[in-house]
């Protein structure tokens, strides 16, 4: 079979070989370990062959015929698919771990508009920018959905420093023109124009890894011209769309008054054209039955935040239904309602928060390592609509992966005679972090190394 696979790839030109233990989602229910895998990817990142039970004599066949470099992890590392965080707000980074005494509408108000205010200060923004983009690479995030400010020109830096960084993101410009301090709004004019900006700069780099996403804050700051105008714009130029729906009982109240013509909070998007099938709604802890059908109908995606969901005191999200129902679900971190810009944190709290919601509900029953790095990684490309291109180590898709080493200087994991690589991995998942992610690949380039 490998002599066959070689054969059939002798005019592929690769760019390297990766030779040793790798892990992946092979659906939602399970992981694939592979020990002496081998997985070779051409100059353009993408794989083009994968092995397993691979010998060093087929190794060396292989690098002969693609006249290929190959790396060899230790026996202890592995390579696993990049994590990907389908919600973070880039500028709230700089009060991350603060300010965690108030709920949602108060937190707004006094910590996040005051701090993202700040941003129409460019140098300031660039430093920011800087350094969040750096840590999420570092924590093993290989793909993000952004939220910039409503400030132009600092969204366009924050998708300057992910295309120098080669992050693949998504970069939206923020849209608020209601219900938002004096000293942190725009007319619903400027909203439309620089977003049409915002999305001409960034498609005009033409770099596949950054893209602009619509960003209506949610529904309370957006007028429905607003909203119609986003919606325009995403239809015009075929961008996906995010947002926040059912994260806090008080927001929903909220949007009721605003909206007493709809159903529900969802169908408000809904009815302004913002829920299709390339939108990212997060938190959705509190949806109806009617509201659960529509976004599945809609083919939207959910980011689960289990942090901020528990840290804000906004609620548990009925996860394990979503998952039973088909619904396209992912990992998002967002900060700053969550105090961690990792992924690993997001997974760590989704299985905690699973487990409480599980008392109460005891027919939610909570997910297990399988289903929640099935949507830290694959699930998170498919809400990204990347599916067929990210997540997993399949021929085809692009070689955006983590090396992981659990035994670096200062390694919070300690491994003993009896690990393997399924309980190397738990341990990574449960107690490892930035320190033994030796190395960042994004289409096959290294962003990171130790």
């Amino acid at each position: 079979m490998l002599s066959a696979a070689l054969a059939a790839s002798a005019n592929a030109a690769a760019g390297d070989i990766f030779y040793g233990n790798f892990v992946h989602s092979a659906d939602v229910t399970s992981i694939e370990y592979v020990s002496n895998g081998v997985i070779v990817v051409d100059t353009a990142g993408k794989i083009i062959q994968v092995e397993r039970n691979a010998t060093e004599q087929q190794v060396n066949q292989m690098r002969e015929k693609y006249r290929a470099s190959v790396t060899r992890l230790g026996n202890q590392q592995f390579i696993m698919p990049g994590l990907i965080d389908t919600h973070i707000h880039a500028p709230q980074y700089v009060f991350t771990g603060s300010g965690m005494d108030l709920q949602l509408l108060n937190w707004l108000n006094t910590y996040t508009f005051p701090r993202e205010a700040r941003f129409n200060d460019t140098s300031y923004a660039k430093e920011a920018y800087g350094k969040v983009v750096d840590r999420l690479i570092r924590g093993g995030t290989t793909a993000a959905s952004y939220y910039a400010t409503i400030h132009l020109e600092a969204s366009k830096i924050l998708s300057d420093i992910v295309e120098r960084r080669g992050q693949r993101a998504f970069v939206g410009k923020v849209n608020m023109d209601r219900n938002s301090p004096d000293y942190y709004i725009e007319t619903t004019e400027k909203s439309l124009k620089d977003s049409e900006a915002f999305i001409q700069y960034v498609l005009g780099k033409k770099n596949s890894r950054v893209t602009p996403i619509i960003t209506p804050r949610f529904v309370p700051s957006c007028t429905s011209e607003l909203m119609k105008g986003l919606a325009a714009l995403a239809s015009k130029y075929n961008l996906p769309i995010q947002s926040h729906l059912d994260e806090n009982l008080d927001e929903i109240a909220w949007v009721k008054e605003l909206h007493p013509d709809q159903p529900d909070y969802t169908s408000v998007y809904d009815a302004h054209g913002l829920l299709t099938n390339r939108t990212i709604m997060a938190h959705v802890v509190y949806p109806t039955d009617a509201e659960q059908k529509l976004l599945k109908q809609r083919g939207a995606g959910i980011s689960h935040c289990p942090n901020s969901n528990l840290s804000l005191r906004s609620g548990i999200a009925k996860i394990r239904q979503m998952l039973t129902d088909g619904q396209k679900l992912s990992l998002g971190t967002d900060v700053s309602g969550g105090y961690s810009t990792s992924i690993l944190n997001s997974i760590r709290n989704a299985y905690f928060a699973g487990i409480a919601r599980s008392f109460e509900h005891p027919d939610d029953k909570y997910l297990k390592l399988p289903e929640i790095f099935y949507i830290a990684t694959l699930g998170g490309a498919d809400v990204l609509g990347m599916k067929e291109k990210l997540g997993n180590f399949v021929v085809g898709k692009q070689f955006d992966a983590l090396i992981v080493n659990p035994s670096t200087r200062g390694s919070p994991i300690d491994l003993f005679d009896h690990d393997k690589l399924n309980t190397i991995f738990e341990k990574f998942i449960n107690n490892g972090d930035d320190r033994n992610i030796a190395q960042v690949f994004v289409d096959g380039k290294s962003i990171h190394k130790l």
